[in-house]
């Protein structure tokens, strides 16, 4: 009889990877990305990527978590002993990731209460970086890693996430995780939806809508969009930071892998596409309003939601606060589904690793997050959020998974082992294009993808940042990472654990 918890039902678990995946950059990131490389024709090498390389790896880590029934680090080591590292690494990343996209989630949490009186003015870019944020260089003259004072407007709905996060957390996989993403995706769903259909009835949304779907099939040739493509799937999917394989290591033993990974996939993608048709209609009403192309509005990150939302809100021709109050709270439950996959990553791995409740990894490992995070509620925050998200992105995520698929498919040739594993439950059977798809073409774009990052922050400092901030707080984060992940697997397991360090099948 296993012990370890499970999701209740099938649709639980794809609720809850589907929560994972769709999060704040399926909302900012996509709809800016597909526009600046060849709108409609971006759709093309998307979709090659999905099938190339999102579905494929989904299936590789949740046939992982599955047959191995552990978090990333035991999962590694039942797979190896000698790359348990990766697990730990792969931890210490969505560690790192959740110190500050907590901070964004309150961020989201305080503009749904300004959405109610606009409370942020016509200048809405003044409003965020020195109203709200209170930003060290236009409060104080200070520079990019300079602290400054606490800001409480940040500080007070930090507190509020994390007591969210955590009470659900607290509440274990099936009560908790489960229960939780059953109430956040429909709502979210349900919350956006109605805002693409306001988007949709606004003057100038036909503009927005042609400028985001008009293909320029010149871009088909370039290898950029290609990469772009690729790098979007990625970053989107929650793959290569040890979501996927906590997650499907709490599914029952007869579970349908290969269909539970397209239907997260498709989900995650559909999703996108909803944004983007949301997004781009408000830029179009916004680029009519003002007279100007909608090429002239187009943006995408903290600006897309912080600056360029609340302007389109301000010009509402009816039921602005409304609009706002639901563009906002989408953010907020897209976030926490999130964050709470995120957490859970390390909360199992301490479980886990030293033998302790799931309250104390909740309290201890959460609560270190919670206190970190704190960081960013400076007035000096902005700028650490900026550099360590770009950082262990670029040089934790996507290195992070380039090394557990060169590792799995290359050094232990593990491919074979693993599609048998997931073909013996799965209705759609795996074939020689799931190797081919992880051991060829994710390890080519994601490699080259590493070399042409590796060459640009070399040329230059990433957003002209100084060289001393840029290695504290950019490399240092990506590489202690590693460190912690090596220095975390030299820890022995408990008795218990090790007992059963074999392969589970």
């Amino acid at each position: 009889m296993e012990n370890r918890a499970q999701f209740g039902t099938r649709a639980g678990f794809i609720l809850a990877a589907v929560g994972s995946a769709i999060g704040l950059g399926n909302i900012w990131r996509f709809p800016a990305t597909a526009y600046e490389n060849g709108g409609g024709a971006f759709f093309i090498p998307y979709l090659f990527a999905l099938l190339t390389a999102g579905i494929p790896l989904l299936i590789l880590e949740f046939t992982m978590g599955h047959r191995y029934r552990g978090s990333a680090p035991l999962a590694f080591s039942r797979l190896n002993r000698k790359t348990e590292w990766i697990g730990w690494w792969q931890v210490a990343i969505s560690f790192v990731i959740s110190t500050y996209y907590a901070v964004i989630i309150g961020w989201a949490m305080s503009y749904s209460i300004f959405s109610l009186k606009l409370s942020w003015g016509e200048d809405t870019g003044t409003f965020l970086m020195s109203n709200y944020l209170n930003r060290v260089d236009i409060a104080s003259g200070g520079v990019p890693g300079d602290f400054g004072g606490l800001v409480p407007g940040v500080f007070i709905p930090l507190i509020i996430v994390w007591v969210i996060a955590l009470a659900v957390l607290l509440k274990g996989v099936k009560k908790g995780i489960e229960r939780a993403n059953k109430i956040f995706i429909p709502t979210l769903v349900v919350l956006f939806f109605i805002i693409v259909v306001r988007a949709l009835t606004l003057e100038g949304a036909a503009a927005g809508l042609e400028a985001f779907f008009k293909p320029d099939w010149s871009q088909i040739s370039n290898g950029k969009v290609w990469v772009a493509a690729y790098g979007q799937i990625f970053f989107s999917l929650s793959i290569g930071f040890a979501i996927m394989i906590t997650y499907s290591s709490y599914l029952p033993k007869k579970s349908d892998i290969t269909n539970n990974a397209f239907i997260t996939g498709f989900s995650n993608s559909g999703f996108e596409l909803l944004a983007g048709i949301g997004v781009f209609s408000a830029l179009g009403f916004m680029a009519t309003s003002q007279g100007v192309p909608v090429k002239e509005v187009v943006t995408g990150g903290v600006g897309l939601a912080f600056v360029v939302f609340p302007q389109i809100i301000n010009e509402f021709p009816a039921l602005n606060s409304l609009f706002g109050f639901l563009f906002f709270a989408s953010l907020v439950l897209a976030g926490l589904s999130s964050l709470i996959s995120i957490v859970e990553t390390y909360v199992a791995a301490l479980t886990e690793k030293f033998n302790i409740s799931r309250t104390k990894a909740v309290l201890f490992g959460g609560g270190f997050a919670a206190i970190v995070s704190v960081t960013y509620a400076t007035q000096g925050g902005l700028f650490f959020l900026d550099v360590a998200d770009y950082f262990i992105n670029q040089f934790g995520v996507a290195l992070a998974g380039l090394v557990e698929v060169v590792v799995i498919a290359w050094v232990l040739r593990k491919l074979p082992d693993l599609k048998e594993h997931a073909n013996g439950i799965s209705d759609i059977r795996l074939g020689g294009w799931w190797n081919i798809c992880l051991s060829v073409i994710t390890p080519v774009v994601l490699g080259y993808m590493m070399f042409d990052l590796i060459k640009q922050n070399i040329a230059e400092n990433y957003e002209g940042y100084e060289t001393a901030f840029i290695i504290q707080s950019g490399w240092m984060v990506a590489a202690g990472a590693v460190v912690v992940g090596i220095i975390l697997s030299l820890v022995k397991w408990n008795k218990s654990t090790a007992a059963n360090d074999k392969e589970v099948s």
